[in-house]
């Protein structure tokens, strides 16, 4: 009986036993197929031992290769997004992965792994380039969750840093063509106190890549490209080799079109009904006008606050400044018409007259068709001499007002090129001029306002969309 017993514990122990030694196999199987693996606990005490032999003696203030030859550091940038553009500030906002690689030899070291990969708390150890932006107004560097900053060192020396910025940098726009302009926005970057002697900067190929353009905010622009240049500048500390990338940026209308260039056009058109009104209409016509010249007083105002305060004349100027002067001269227009028409002559009544009969001494009344003035001045308290006509051997005096009519008449009107009356159209003076009849001004004005501002339209697009 016990060695049955003995028997089947054996049993169960072997049976046991192998069913771990399945799971183990299984639990290895699977933890081959993970894509990362920790190092075993040898490579870790290997890395540690490496960098506290490179750090040992190693003096972070010295450039690698100090008194030899210049270092030499290879740029990438990897820009993240761009935007938004102001206008008003001159600057714009850019997110970019910003890579440094150099050589140190002094960090070489001899190990079967060939790349140390390292945090942040590496970067403060050993000695790194002292790149700043030169046209940068603000730069933050993200620290969320960690420093965003990687550190690789390879076995031969070579070092590899990257960072992630995010820059407010300067862009001196151009606003002579706004809203129809291009820009080509630059950031600059240099050696703060290496001159070229000591440290020189130089391009990888392919060394400037741009992200997808969806998660970008340029909301009034669109992105051209970019390109990349190498200068050399000139200070009394030294030469220094700048690094510049531009990036072509060409302005939207869309906006502006909608707020600006539209309302100007029909508060143009809207000051033209008063031509179509008739000119005894005094009130609707000045009303009219005043209210499209203070519409466009209105929109000049708004357009000028997206823009800088500016000292030259940029194309949204000229186009709001010209549809101004069409709607003043609109209002202008019916003044002109307004006041040479209170002037016009006084149409055919009848009035009596005074007829003196020779043979008689007595006055007798008559009554005869003559041309009296329609309106009577009130302000004229003097009545103008009388006309005298014969008639039959008869004289009749003429009582009527019509200093419009002598006044032109006399030449104060006629010396010009207008005239007011039909007895102006004939005479010397008509020689080599020419007539205008300003009772029909308005009947120019349709023509003649709606032709010259298609024309102006027509020129003003042409040569700053083509041109």
């Amino acid at each position: 009986m016990a060695q049955k017993l003995l028997l089947l514990l054996c049993l169960f122990s072997g049976l046991h036993a192998r069913s771990r030694k399945v799971e183990d196999d299984e639990y290895e199987d699977s933890s081959s197929n993970q894509k990362w693996v920790l190092a075993p606990k040898s490579q870790d005490t290997d890395v540690t031992l490496i960098l506290n032999k490179l750090l040992r003696e190693y003096d972070k203030k010295l450039r690698p290769d100090i008194g030899i030859k210049p270092t030499v550091i290879d740029v990438d940038i990897y820009v993240n997004s761009i935007g938004p553009v102001s206008s008003i500030n001159m600057e714009y906002q850019i997110d970019i992965f910003f890579a440094q690689t150099w050589t140190d030899s002094r960090l070489r070291f001899n190990s079967t792994m060939k790349i140390l990969t390292l945090n942040s708390n590496m970067v403060g150890l050993i000695w790194i380039p002292d790149t700043i932006f030169r046209n940068s107004k603000t730069a933050e560097a993200h620290w969320i969750t960690t420093p965003n900053q990687l550190l690789r060192i390879w076995n031969d020396g070579k070092i590899l840093y990257t960072l992630r910025l995010t820059i407010n940098a300067e862009c001196q726009l151009q606003l002579h063509n706004f809203p129809m302009d291009e820009h080509s926005c630059p950031l600059t970057f240099s050696s703060y106190g290496y001159p070229k002697e000591e440290m020189i900067y130089r391009w990888r190929k392919n060394s400037v890549e741009a992200a997808d353009q969806k998660s970008w905010r340029l909301y009034q622009f669109d992105f051209m490209g970019l390109r990349n240049t190498t200068e050399i500048l000139t200070t009394s500390a030294g030469d220094y080799v700048v690094m510049t990338i531009y990036f072509e940026l060409s302005r939207r209308m869309g906006y502006f079109t909608i707020q600006t260039y539209i309302p100007c056009i029909l508060t143009v058109v809207l000051s033209w009904v008063s031509f179509w009104i008739k000119k005894d209409a005094t009130p609707a016509r000045t009303a009219l006008g005043i209210t499209t010249v203070l519409t466009m007083t209105t929109l000049s105002t708004i357009a000028r606050k997206s823009l800088p305060r500016v000292s030259y004349v940029t194309a949204m100027d000229l186009f709001v400044t010209v549809c101004f002067l069409f709607v003043f001269a609109a209002l202008m227009e019916y003044a002109t018409l307004n006041y040479y028409s209170s002037c016009r002559k006084p149409p055919v009544t009848k009035k009596k007259t005074s007829l003196l009969h020779p043979d008689s001494s007595k006055w007798i009344p008559e009554r005869l068709s003559l041309q009296t003035p329609s309106n009577y001045s009130l302000l004229d308290m003097h009545p103008p001499p009388p006309a005298m006509i014969t008639l039959n051997n008869s004289v009749y005096w003429q009582e009527f007002e019509d200093s419009c009519v002598y006044e032109c008449l006399d030449g104060k009107d006629c010396q010009s090129f207008f005239c007011c009356y039909e007895e102006c159209k004939s005479g010397s003076w008509r020689k080599g001029r020419i007539h205008i009849d300003l009772l029909e001004l308005d009947s120019y004005s349709r023509v003649f306002f709606p032709t010259s501002f298609l024309l102006f339209n027509l020129v003003y697009w042409v040569g700053y969309l083509y041109l």
